[in-house]
């Protein structure tokens, strides 16, 4: 069975209330459900972690690397500045794909700018909390 992280970055434990017409009315346990019924469907193990700490995330990437086969993740406002993220995703060397709820190519200048981008394998945004979901379907039908 395929084993995936999942980790939600700063502010995401607000979705639902923060900003609606931008990241929608779904609430962080609402998605994180969704992705765990996903999840059996496609057979594929979760461990979900949501942090508005960049340090606590790369703890937790560190640590859950020799567990997990891929990551998806949603590294918030961390996406535009943190090298530290960028590096750690590098590092440990799985498959990951970078989410964004909205479209960060079509919001303000300073989110079209992705510096963690690089060390995933893609990025998906736009859609929503659809953005997780495919990204699950994807890493679900990579090979190891």
């Amino acid at each position: 069975m395929k084993k995936i992280l999942i980790v939600h970055g700063p502010n995401l434990g607000l979705l639902g209330e923060r900003e609606p017409k931008v990241y929608g009315k779904t609430t962080l346990a609402q998605l994180n459900a969704l992705l765990e019924k996903e999840a059996r469907r496609l057979k594929v193990e979760l461990k979900i972690f949501q942090s508005n700490w960049e340090g606590a995330i790369i703890d937790f990437l560190t640590a859950e690397r020799k567990w997990a086969d891929a990551v998806i993740i949603n590294p918030g406002a961390l996406t535009h500045y943190s090298l530290a993220l960028r590096d750690c995703l590098s590092a440990i060397g799985l498959p990951a794909i970078e989410v964004h709820l909205s479209n960060i190519a079509a919001r303000e200048e300073f989110r079209r700018t992705s510096v963690t981008a690089a060390a995933c394998r893609g990025q998906i945004s736009g859609f929503g909390v659809r953005s997780y979901l495919l990204a699950l379907q994807m890493l679900a039908d990579m090979k190891k």
